[in-house]
C-alpha cells in the first residue's frame, strides 16, 4: 500500500531545521530540537498512514545501530580525564614548552594535528588527547580559545578526509568501490594545496602570538609542583598510536587506553583507584599553584559526554524517521536533474553532499546518497570514481565541523567548551578545502577530457 505524507518532503525538513535553529536562538541544549522534530516527523507520518508501532520500530532500530557509537563517546570524555589525571597531558606541555619560545605556534599545532589524526584515523579522538595537550599550551600562550580550538579542528578532521584508518573515508570508498591507492591518487591532487593555502593563513595569524620565555618558565614550573613529569609517560600516546595504526576498533583502542592511563595515574601521580574512578566518571581538574594553569587542565569525564550522547541519538532517530517516510527521495531527485556536463556534475556532488550533512546532521547520508545515486553520471561522463570519493570528502565530509547542529560539533563540545559557532570562522582548512576541490577539478576538466 503506497502512502503519500500529508505535507511536501521540503516543509518537513525545513520545519525540522527551524526547530534546531531555535533552540540555538533560545540557548537551549540541542537534543530539544532534534526532540521536537522527531515528534513533528513521527506525527506527519502517523497522519500519513504509517502505524504507530511502525515508527516506534524505527526509532528503536536507530537506537540499536548506534550503541557502539554512544559508548565511544561516553569514553572520549573518560579518556580525557586519564590523560590529565596521569599526567600526560601536563608532560606533553612541560616538554612542549621548551620548544615554543620564539615559535608560531598556530602554524605547528596544525601540521602536528594532521600528523596525528592521519595516523590515529579519528578527528575527535585527536581532539580529545593530542588536542587537549596543544591547546593548553596555545591557551598559556595567550592565543584565544576560539582561534585555538578551530586550528585544531583544521588539522584533525584531516582524519576523516584520507586517513586510511578512518570509519568515514572506508565507509565513501565501499559506496564508489574504489581501493585506498586509487581515492588517494586523486585525494592527494585537492589536499596538497588546501594544506599549503591553510599553513600560509596559519603562519601570518600565528605571527601575532609568540611565546615569551618568562610566562613559559612560569607554567613550568607550575606543572613541575602539580605533578610527577617523567618522558615514561609518553607511553599512553604512544600506545593509543600504536594501537590505531594497528587498525584496532576504537572502541578497544579507546578502552585499553583508559585502563593504562589509570594505571599510570596511580603509579605516577600517586592518585587512589578510588579518585580515578571519579575522575572517570565525573571529570578531573588540575591542582597546581598556578590557578590560570588549573583552568586549562580540567575535563568533565563521561558524566559531561551524556548531553552529546542525547543529540547523537536524536539525530539519528530523526534521519531514520526520515528515510522510512522518504523524505529525501523527491529532494535528490530536484538536486540530480538537468547534470550534463563534468563541472555541473561536481559541482552538484558537491552540492548534494553539503546538503545531506547540514539537513541530516550527520556525515554518513552526505556520503551514501551523492556516493549511490551519481555513480551512473560519473560511468556516463567518463570521470574516475575516484573524482565523486574526493568530492565527497572535500565538500560534505569536511565541512561537518562548523555545522552548530553537527553531531562532529557536540563531541566537540564538551572536549573544548566550544561549540561550532565560537571555533567555525578559525577552522580555516573546512572553508579552503571545498573551494580548492572545485578549482582542481575546473583545471583538469580544462585540460584533459578523463579526469582521476
Amino acid at each position: 500500500m503506497e502512502r503519500k505524507l500529508i505535507l511536501k518532503p521540503p516543509v518537513i525538513m525545513i520545519t525540522c531545521l527551524v526547530f534546531l535553529i531555535g533552540s540555538l536562538v533560545l540557548s537551549l541544549p540541542l537534543y530539544y530540537g532534534f526532540l521536537a522534530g522527531i515528534l513533528f516527523t513521527s506525527l506527519v507520518l502517523f497522519k500519513s498512514g504509517y502505524p504507530l508501532r511502525e515508527i516506534w520500530e524505527t526509532s528503536l532500530s536507530a537506537l540499536k545501530d548506534l550503541k557502539k557509537l554512544l559508548i565511544i563517546i561516553l569514553l572520549i570524555g573518560a579518556t580525557t580525564s586519564m590523560w590529565l589525571a596521569s599526567g600526560v597531558v601536563p608532560t606533553i606541555m612541560y616538554y612542549g614548552f621548551t620548544y615554543m619560545e620564539g615559535l608560531n605556534f598556530l602554524l605547528a599545532a596544525f601540521l602536528i594535528m594532521c600528523l596525528v589524526s592521519y595516523f590515529m584515523g579519528t578527528a575527535v579522538g585527536s581532539i580529545s588527547t593530542v588536542g587537549i595537550s596543544l591547546s593548553g599550551i596555545g591557551l598559556s600562550m595567550g592565543i584565544p580559545h576560539s582561534m585555538m580550538v578551530g586550528v585544531l579542528v583544521s588539522g584533525a578532521f584531516i582524519a576523516d578526509k584520507i586517513s586510511p584508518l578512518s570509519g568515514l573515508l572506508n565507509l565513501t570508498m565501499a559506496t564508489v568501490n574504489k581501493n585506498y591507492k586509487e581515492v588517494f591518487k586523486s585525494m592527494i591532487k585537492t589536499l596538497l594545496p588546501t594544506i599549503i593555502i591553510t599553513s600560509v593563513i596559519y603562519f601570518f595569524m600565528g605571527r601575532n602570538y609568540i611565546a615569551e620565555g618568562q610566562n613559559l618558565l612560569k607554567y613550568k614550573e607550575a606543572i613541575r609542583q602539580g605533578f610527577n613529569v617523567s618522558p615514561a609517560l609518553f607511553i599512553l600516546p604512544a600506545l593509543v598510536l600504536i594501537l590505531s595504526i594497528s587498525g584496532l576498533d576504537s572502541l578497544k583502542t579507546f578502552s585499553i587506553g583508559i585502563i593504562a592511563g589509570g594505571a599510570l595515574s596511580i603509579i605516577f601521580q600517586n592518585i587512589s583507584l578510588p579518585s580515578v574512578i571519579k575522575a572517570l566518571l565525573f571529570g578531573y581538574r588540575g591542582n597546581t599553584p598556578s590557578e590560570e594553569l588549573n583552568t586549562l587542565l580540567v575535563s568533565g569525564g563521561m558524566v559531561s559526554m551524556i548531553e552529546a550522547t542525547f543529540m547523537v541519538a536524536g539525530a539519528f532517530i530523526l534521519i531514520k524517521l526520515f528515510e522510512r517516510g522518504n523524505v529525501l527521495v523527491p529532494f535528490m531527485d530536484k538536486l540530480t536533474r538537468g547534470i550534463n556536463s563534468g563541472m555541473s556534475l561536481i559541482g552538484r556532488t558537491g552540492l548534494i553532499s553539503t546538503l545531506m550533512t547540514v539537513v541530516t546532521c550527520d556525515q554518513t547520508s552526505g556520503i551514501i546518497l551523492p556516493g549511490t545515486i551519481l555513480q551512473e553520471k560519473y560511468q556516463e561522463l567518463k570521470i574516475d570514481k575516484a573524482v565523486l570519493a574526493r568530492t565527497i570528502s572535500d565538500t560534505g565530509t569536511i565541512v561537518a565541523p562548523i555545522m552548530p547542529w553537527n553531531l562532529n560539533s557536540f563531541l566537540i563540545i564538551p572536549i573544548t567548551g566550544l561549540g561550532a559557532a565560537q571555533y567555525g570562522p578559525y577552522a580555516v582548512l573546512c572553508y579552503v578545502c571545498p573551494l580548492i576541490s572545485m578549482i582542481v577539478s575546473y583545471i583538469q576538466f580544462k585540460n584533459k577530457k578523463d579526469i582521476c
